[in-house]
């Protein structure tokens, strides 16, 4: 299939086109922070009080399972919001999203606990988990595909990459949060702290749903739909066209992000409460402290990955930071097995700073780059989503349960990394710089 180079697509920046890109990276730390707070407490408090058990390791996998959970409604919430965002406009999709997602996440600090209203409380946090998953299923990519139509192309990879230093961003918000709550007695903590970082998210969701109310469609998304008019092309059902017209751009889409899905859900979500597993070891305060910093690493340097990917090709940086992390799996758990701060510390920013630095940097622009303006929301939200209920939803729970298989042996959880590290190595070498800039298929 041929792929031209779109017309619409912008020369330089325009002043729509920052709007696009602030808008973006605002809302979606925002958001992230609704989203990574259950991940930086799932085995640490919301394990104890919504699963209670005599083994603490059930507690924690029954946990880390219903984080999964919201990984499983994303895929769903991929399909139907992306169908919207390419039907009825972008706007309409990062709004969507905001409301569900913020809703879910206030819900969530207002919930009863086990204690309190038995089975009820586990199964209204599923309920709630589904519904921010759901929300979730269009976000980033909402975000990356708003900016991706506004900014020049060959600039893509810069400002995708800016948008996608954002969920770092939100990572390091959520866990600086509980940070905060966590200096509080455990009766304290337990009982109302754990509540207040879900509940100041309504405050944010204000600012998120103001931001977002000011966009605008892109240029680009209002020519492929005038396009398709006058082509008389069918766009009732964008994922069907993608299924039908772009069944090679899924596969290489859904493996490039593998690797990525599998580091950066282990770095912020399973490493706290293996942190605060090993005898000795660290304690609440310092093992959140470790994952702010560390993933506030990427938040500065995943903007040079774009840029990198702009000068180079996204593919080639992707696929660098996959066998990156092939290398730098073991190394990584072996300093979080030390039991302290600063080895720790340095584990998470070596997986942030060399790992997600790369595959976040080149992510943006290698998937906007692959379907069309007028599917490409529907294109990327299936295969992130996908890959998300797949990969990121269930990775801290697997290396989890791998490292309890081998007694506490780390050998089975860091194959696991590096066998994702090399799938998408090899997926995204042999794919002929299908998603570079030069390739981009735009209209």
């Amino acid at each position: 299939m041929t792929q031209t180079i779109s017309t619409s697509a912008p020369e330089k920046m325009t002043p729509g086109a920052r709007r696009a890109v602030t808008a973006s990276v605002l809302g979606t730390i925002i958001e992230w922070y609704d989203y990574a707070l259950y991940g930086a407490v799932a085995g640490m408090i919301i394990g104890p009080l919504f699963f209670p058990s005599d083994a603490s390791s059930a507690e924690t996998f029954a946990a880390l399972a219903t984080f999964g959970v919201g990984f499983l409604a994303r895929p769903l919430g991929g399909i139907v919001i992306g169908h919207l965002g390419d039907t009825r406009g972008r706007k309409t999709a990062m709004i969507l999203t905001i409301v569900l997602m913020a809703g879910a996440t206030v819900g969530m600090g207002l919930l009863p606990t086990a204690a309190q209203v038995g089975m009820l409380a586990p199964i209204l946090l599923i309920l709630l988990r589904f519904v921010q998953g759901f929300g979730a299923g269009a976000e980033l990519s909402g975000a990356v595909t708003l900016v991706a139509e506004y900014v020049p192309v060959r600039r893509r990879g810069l400002f995708t990459g800016i948008v996608l230093a954002a969920p770092p961003a939100g990572i390091s918000l959520a866990t600086a949060a509980f940070f905060i709550v966590s200096g509080l007695s455990e009766e304290q903590l337990f009982g109302w702290g754990w509540r207040v970082p879900f509940l100041v998210s309504a405050v944010l969701f204000l600012v998120a749903f103001y931001i977002r109310r000011r966009l605008e469609e892109t240029p680009e998304y209002v020519a492929a739909q005038e396009l398709a008019e006058q082509k008389k092309r069918d766009t009732t059902m964008p994922l069907k066209y993608v299924l039908k017209n772009f069944p090679k751009q899924i596969v290489v889409g859904f493996l490039s992000i593998v690797g990525h899905n599998a580091m950066q859900y282990t770095l912020a979500t399973f490493s706290i409460g293996f942190m605060l597993s090993i005898e000795g070891g660290l304690d609440r305060p310092q093992a959140l402290l470790a994952v702010v910093i560390g993933s506030a690493v990427a938040v500065v340097t995943t903007p040079f990955g774009g840029m990198l990917a702009d000068r180079i090709g996204a593919s080639k940086v992707m696929a660098a930071a996959s066998l990156m992390m092939v290398v730098l799996s073991w190394p990584i758990f072996l300093l979080l097995k030390t039991g302290e701060f600063g080895p720790s510390a340095l584990a998470i920013a070596l997986g942030y700073g060399l790992i997600i630095t790369g595959t976040s940097g080149g992510q943006g622009a290698l998937l906007a780059n692959l379907f069309p303006a007028h599917v490409r929301l529907s294109g990327m939200s299936f295969v992130r989503e996908l890959n998300g209920a797949l990969i990121a939803g269930f990775s801290p729970m697997i290396v989890a349960m791998l490292i309890s298989a081998a007694g506490g042996g780390l050998w089975l959880a860091v194959g696991y990394l590096m066998l994702c590290g090399l799938i998408s190595a090899v997926a995204i070498l042999l794919s002929g710089r299908m998603g570079d800039n030069e390739n981009s298929a735009l209209v």
